[in-house]
Formats: structure tokens, sequence, C-alpha cells
């Protein structure tokens, strides 16, 4: 193993000790001051990791809760410590990496990689494209970029970049693997706020606005409202990435007649690839159709099990499927330490005090600052659920005191802002985990281009779906 500098394991601890020596703010507990400082110095530890993010993890929720800070009673902090790995998001991405294996011991994904080769891989900004509408086309009847991207689209392209010889964790990633990653998890960033039904938070987003403000949109008003946003960020995003983060093989006209060639020494499709492209529709299915019915994470594990029963993979396949359970346990504990700053109170105290720096702005000015406010306060959470529950009430409420305030589009601003503010952080959304994982983006890059993109994105927001809104209401 790689041995770490010591400044990446110092820096986290120093600013960590340096924000406890820092006088509790006014209206705060001390304990919510302290677990703040421990949530940054973990935040810290991920970006550098001087360590696993995991075990950063785990150590953090551990440290929590054997100081007490989020709950007194050693009951309740072992509850809260171990409440991320009853997640159904965290059992969804886990379900999703067994979902690739399935692909890959059937070897249906490298067919269906092979196929798209075939068509498109003379360009690699071509396959770019191609999965970006793979998952455009899935996203207003999957409410769950989880399950649309990292349960389905992801399982397919990670098949693609071998047949380039670009692996992961290798100077051969950036060949095409990690241009193909980045675009595929941004454009599901963009998807998730096409739609209110690509991602459950939505749906809930808007049941708190028509509560709080008395705001009501349909799924068509969501759609055309945000239009032109997303039409610009959909056919942007994959050249953008092309651009920035640009992959190092951009033309190859032999591959697609490689792949051509290879689909004949592949034969006809057999028993194990049918049987596993009929757990994936039925997933697909019941995933769009079976909302009333199935959890997005109950029927990934029902696809699971349908997988064990047709041996499609091994129990032993599922035991030693280590990137799998790594994740789990990294996105169980960064969902429980999110969680703990909302059980601290020290999100409500944040909201209030950050709302009380408006007082006394131009209208516009406070609509931009809050949107702006509410889409990069997500580096601190770990789900988009748990960001609209704790923070929507509070904007939206403090909203509806200004005067003159244009809450409508104020709050449907708010409620776009949800699907693309999971480009920021490896821990944002669903399938943040799952491409952060894959090998083919660096831990550096992948903060790098977060916040690229995320400034981007909010920055196409604000001025291009403010000017629209205002006109269309």
């Amino acid at each position: 193993m790689e041995k770490k500098p010591y400044w990446k394991y110092i820096v986290p601890l120093l600013v960590g000790v340096g924000i406890c020596l820092i006088p509790v703010p006014a209206g705060l507990q001390p304990k919510a001051w302290y677990y703040f400082a421990l949530f940054i110095t973990a935040i810290l530890a991920l970006i550098l990791e001087p360590i696993p993010p995991a075990a950063v993890g785990l150590i953090a929720v551990s440290l929590a809760g054997a100081l007490s800070l989020v709950d007194p009673n050693p009951a309740g902090s072992l509850k809260w410590l171990l409440s991320g790995f009853s997640n159904g998001v965290v059992w969804l991405i886990f379900g999703a990496y067994l979902f690739a294996q399935g692909y890959e011991k059937t070897g249906l994904g490298h067919r269906i990689a092979l196929l798209l080769v075939k068509i498109l891989g003379n360009k690699t900004l071509g396959l770019g494209y191609a999965v970006a509408l793979a998952d455009l086309i899935l996203a207003p009847f999957t409410p769950s970029n989880t399950a649309r991207s990292g349960g389905t689209i992801y399982p397919i392209i990670k098949n693609i970049p071998p047949l380039y010889d670009s692996l992961p964790g290798e100077e051969s990633a950036r060949k095409i693997g990690s241009y193909l990653m980045w675009t595929a998890f941004a454009t599901t960033c963009v998807t998730s706020s096409m739609f209110i039904t690509a991602v459950a938070p939505n749906l809930f987003a808007l049941e708190l606005v028509s509560k709080i403000a008395k705001v009501n949109f349909t799924w068509t008003e969501w759609a055309i409202g945000f239009l032109p946003v997303g039409v610009l960020l959909f056919i942007l995003v994959p050249y953008l990435v092309y651009i920035i983060y640009p992959p190092t093989l951009k033309i190859s006209n032999d591959v697609p007649i490689w792949a051509a060639n290879e689909l004949k020494k592949m034969g006809k499709i057999n028993r194990k690839e049918v049987i596993m492209a009929f757990l994936v529709m039925c997933a697909l299915t019941l995933w769009i159709f079976g909302g009333a019915w199935f959890d997005a994470t109950t029927v990934a594990l029902i696809v699971v099990c349908g997988m064990l029963l047709t041996r499609i993979v091994t129990w032993d396949d599922v035991i030693g499927n280590k990137q799998a359970w790594n994740v789990l346990a990294w996105f169980a504990t960064l969902v429980t330490l999110a969680d703990g700053l909302r059980l601290v109170k020290f999100l409500d105290w944040f909201a209030v005090h950050a709302a009380g720096l408006v007082k006394g702005m131009p209208v516009l000015a406070v609509l931009l600052l809050f949107v702006g406010m509410f889409f990069f306060i997500h580096y601190i959470f770990a789900s988009l659920t748990a960001h609209t529950t704790a923070l929507l009430p509070v904007f939206l409420a403090t909203a509806m005191t200004v005067p003159d305030m244009p809450v409508k589009i104020l709050a449907i601003m708010l409620c776009y802002s949800l699907g693309i503010m999971g480009i920021l952080t490896p821990y944002a959304t669903g399938p943040s985990p799952i491409y952060y994982a894959s090998g083919y983006i660096q831990s550096k890059d992948f903060w790098r281009l977060g916040m690229i993109f995320g400034v981007i994105f909010i920055a196409v927001l604000l001025g291009v779906g403010y000017p629209y809104l205002k006109w269309l209401m």
C-alpha cells in the first residue's frame, strides 16, 4: 500500500482542533459545535484520503458515539451510530454493485458494451452522448437516480473502457473510462432536475412547498419551467466534460470493427444472459410502474435474490464483492455523520443565522443568494432527502417574510436545484459513491470537477432559469 504524506493526516486534525478552540457561537450547544468540528475533520480527510474513505466514516461516527456528541444515552448513541446501515439508498447502492457483477459474470454487459462501441465507438464524444441519452430516456419514469444511473447505466458502461484498454486505477483510465464515468454521473444530476419523477426528493420537495408556501406545480409545469436550463445543460455536459476532463483517446476507427468481430465470436445470446436481461427488465418495470407497491431498494434486493436463485451470482460472489461492501460501509457512515448535524440542531442554527444576513438586501439579490446558499450547503449533506427535510422549510419560511419576494419562483428554483446539487461531492447523491469507487476518477479530480460543474450548473440555473421563469410566470 502506498504510504501517504504525513501532512494529509495532520491537516484535518489541525483544522478540527482549531474549530474546537474557537468560542462556541451564541445559540449553539457546545456539543453541537464540537460535532461540527468532527464533521469538518472527516470531510477534509475524505478529500485528502490519508486512509480509505470507509475507514474515515467509521472512525468519525464511532468517535462521535463514544463522546456522546449526538445522544447522551449510550443506547441512543449506538442506535444513531448504526442508523446509516438501515438507510434504503445505502442498500440500493449495494444492489447496484451486484447488478454490475451479474452483467459481468453472464457476459451481458460485455455484449451491450460491444454493441454500443460497434455503433458509436469511433468517437469518444459520440459514446458520451449515447450514455447521456440513455439516462434521459429513463429519467421521467425512474424516481431514483441510484436505480437509474447506478443500477442500470453504470453496470453497462463499466464494460466499455476495458475494450479500449482503459483500466481503473491506472494511467490508462484517462484514455476513455474517466470521461465516460464523469459524463454519466454529471448527466444523471441534470436529468434528476428535469422531471418531478426523476428522483423521489423532487416529489417530497413539492409536498413541502404546497404545505408551507401554498404553491403547487404539475408534472408538466415542472418540466416546462426547467426546459431551457435542462436542455442547455444536457447538450453541454458531454462536450464540457470532453473539454474540461478530456479523454486521451478521442478517435479510434479500428475499435468499432474489432467490436463487430468480437460480437461474432461471442455468438448468440446464451441462457444466463437472457435470464439477466429478464431480471433487469423486471427491475426497470417495477422501478417505473411499481412505486405504489415496492420501494426502489426492495426491488433491487428482490432482483438480487433472483440472481442468486438462478445462479447468475453465487453467495460466494456476493460476500467476495469487496467493492460493494466497502461502499456500503462508507456511505452508511457518511449518511449517519451528515444526519448528526441535523440532530444536534447545527443546521437549524446555521439556517437561521444565514437567513438573518440578508435583511435589507434587494429582493432579487436575496432570491439569488438563497438559491445559491441552498445549493452549496449540500456539501454538508449525504442525502437529497435529508437536505430537503432540514433546509427547504427554513428557506421558504424565511423568504415569505421578505416583502415583494416572488415566492413561487423562489420555491421552484429551490426545488430545481435538488437534482443538480448531486454533482458536488462523492457522497452528495446515490450514484456519487458508485462512480467515485469505480476507480476511473481520482479523488482529487472528483472534488475538483464537482466544484467546477457545480458552479456551472448553478450559474445556468440562476442566469438562464430565473429570467425564463420570471417571463413564464
